[in-house]
C-alpha cells in the first residue's frame, strides 16, 4: 500500500571513510541525534536503509504532547517542547509545528480522576493545563454531541507534520556538516579491543568510535545480530487523512471513539484508540515474559492477529555475515496494509457526532509499525557490554513528539556532556537487572 508522501531528502553520493559517530536510522530520533551532534562539531554520518522519515516517523498521528505521558517521560518531553518551539528557525525549514492545544475528554470517572492530576504535574514545568467543563468543551468544539462532564485542556500541547519534520531536521544536520546517506543499510558493527571501531554498510565500511542505533521497529533484529538482547515488539496502527474541511476545530481531541488533529493543509488526521494490531510473530514468544505486564495493562486496546507476518519474520535471517545481503536491504520501507475496521468506525462516529465533519472525504489511509518496549518507555542508553554502542528505540507510539528531546539526550550521552534530563529511566539494563517492569500511565 502507498504510504504518506514524505518530503524527499537526497542522500550523499560519497561514503565517508571516517566519522566520530554513525547514527543508524533516518527517522526523527536518528535525525535529531545527528543534528545535535553536528551542531556540537562532532562528525556524524546518518545511515538510512530507505528514505529519511519514510517509516513510523511519517506515519504517526503528528501529536506533540506532554499531557497523558508516562511520568518517566515528562521531563524529557518538557525539553522536547522547548526545542520544537524554535525548531523551524533552527533548521530554516517548515516542520508544521503549532501549539494548538490538546483536549483529553473524561471518558469515565477513572479518566476524569487522571485528567485532574495533570494541571499540578505540569505546573512543575511552567506549563499551563486545566480542567474544562461541558460548556467550555462545547465552545472549543461547537455543535459536537458528547456526554463528557469535563476534559483536560493543555494549551502547551501541539502538532507538527510527520511528513516534513524528520526531513527538515536531517537537512539541517547536513547544513552543519553531517553526512546523510539514504539507501545505505548498515549491516553490522565492528569492534577493536572490545570497543566500537566502525560499521559495515552495503556500500562499504565507515570507521567510527561510536554508533547510535535508532532503527525503530528494526532495532531488535539489528541488535540480535550484534549479540545484544533488546526486547522490543511491533504494534501496527492505521490513520486516515481527510481532504480539507471548512470550519474545522484547531484543538486536537482524544475522544471516546475517535481522535483527530488538524493538518497544515486544512484536512485532518483521524485515528481510533482501539486500532492497535499486534501481529503474532516469533518475537512474540521470544519476549513474552517481559511483555506480560503490558499485556495485562493494555489488553483492552490491543487486537491480536495471526497473519502471514509470522512466516515472513520466521523466514527472516537472524544472523548474517558482513558480506551478505541483510533483511534491511530486502525491505527498504515497512509499509503494512492498513486496517479499515476501526478507522472506518472512528470516521463514521465522528461524522455522526460532529456535523462539521459530516462531509469529510478520505484522501488517504496508511499504516505503520510502532516500536514498543516492555514498559512503553523508550530506551535511550549506552550498551554496557559494547563500549561506544548506544541505543535509542522503543518509543512506543510517543516518539514523534519527544524526538527532538531524545536526540538531545542521546547526543549528551554519546559526547559525555551532562544529560539534559536524568537518563536513568531510559537505561537498557532495567530489563535485565531485576527492576520491576511497570506500565504506569499514558496513551
Amino acid at each position: 500500500m502507498p504510504g504518506p508522501q514524505v518530503v524527499p531528502v537526497e542522500g550523499d553520493l560519497q561514503l565517508p571513510k571516517h566519522v566520530d559517530v554513525v547514527v543508524i536510522g533516518g527517522g526523527i530520533i536518528g535525525a535529531s541525534t545527528a543534528l545535535e551532534l553536528a551542531e556540537r562539531g562532532v562528525s556524524v554520518a546518518l545511515c538510512e536503509k530507505g528514505g529519511i522519515g519514510e517509516e513510523q516517523s511519517s506515519r504517526n498521528w503528528g501529536w506533540v504532547r506532554i499531557s497523558w505521558r508516562d511520568p518517566r517521560e515528562v521531563p524529557l518531553m518538557a525539553e522536547a517542547i522547548r526545542i520544537w518551539q524554535g525548531l523551524d528557525a533552527r533548521t530554516g525549514r517548515d516542520t508544521g509545528y503549532k501549539q494548538c492545544g490538546i483536549v483529553f475528554a473524561s471518558l469515565d470517572e477513572e479518566y476524569e480522576a487522571k485528567n485532574a492530576e495533570w494541571p499540578d504535574i505540569l505546573a512543575k514545568y511552567q506549563m499551563t493545563s486545566r480542567m474544562i467543563d461541558g460548556p467550555e468543551f462545547s465552545g472549543l468544539y461547537p455543535g459536537m454531541k458528547h456526554d463528557f462532564k469535563s476534559a483536560l485542556y493543555t494549551p502547551a500541547d501541539g502538532r507538527a507534520e510527520p511528513q516534513k519534520a524528520a526531513p527538515a531536521i536531517a537537512e539541517a544536520a547536513r547544513d552543519k556538516g553531517a553526512h546523510i546517506l539514504t539507501k545505505c543499510a548498515v549491516r553490522g558493527i565492528e569492534t577493536s579491543g572490545g570497543k566500537i571501531s566502525g560499521v559495515v554498510t552495503e556500500r562499504g565500511t565507515i570507521a567510527c568510535s561510536s554508533v547510535v542505533l535508532a532503527g525503530g521497529a528494526w532495532s531488535s533484529l539489528f541488535a540480535r545480530n550484534a549479540g545484544i538482547d533488546l526486547p522490543q515488539l511491533k504494534v501496527m496502527n492505521t490513520v486516515i487523512r481527510t481532504k480539507p474541511i471548512e470550519g474545522g476545530p484547531e484543538q486536537t481531541l482524544y475522544g471516546r471513539d475517535f481522535a483527530f488533529r488538524k493538518r497544515q493543509d486544512g484536512g485532518y488526521t483521524i485515528a481510533s484508540r482501539y486500532d492497535n494490531i499486534v501481529e503474532i510473530v516469533p518475537d512474540s514468544f521470544r519476549f513474552m515474559l517481559k511483555f506480560l505486564p503490558a499485556l495485562k495493562s493494555e489488553w483492552r486496546s490491543l487486537r491480536f492477529r495471526v497473519s502471514g507476518r509470522f512466516l515472513e519474520e520466521g523466514r527472516m535471517a537472524q544472523r548474517w555475515r558482513m558480506d551478505e545481503e541483510t533483511p534491511f536491504e530486502r525491505c527498504r520501507v515497512l509499509d503494512p496494509k492498513p486496517s479499515d475496521k476501526w478507522t472506518n468506525h472512528a470516521l463514521a462516529q465522528l461524522k455522526k457526532d460532529y456535523p462539521v465533519f459530516a462531509k469529510a472525504e478520505i484522501a488517504q489511509r496508511w499504516a505503520g509499525y510502532i516500536d514498543v518496549s516492555p514498559d512503553a518507555v523508550p530506551i535511550i542508553s549506552p550498551v554496557e557490554k559494547v563500549p561506544g554502542f548506544f541505543i535509542a528505540t522503543g518509543f512506543s507510539g510517543h516518539g514523534f513528539g519527544i524526538g527532538p528531546g531524545a536526540g538531545r539526550l542521546m547526543a549528551d550521552l554519546v559526547t559525555g556532556h551532562t544529560p539534559c534530563v536524568d537518563p536513568t529511566a531510559f537505561r537498557l539494563s532495567r530489563f535485565f537487572d531485576g527492576s520491576k517492569i511497570e506500565i504506569i500511565s499514558g496513551v
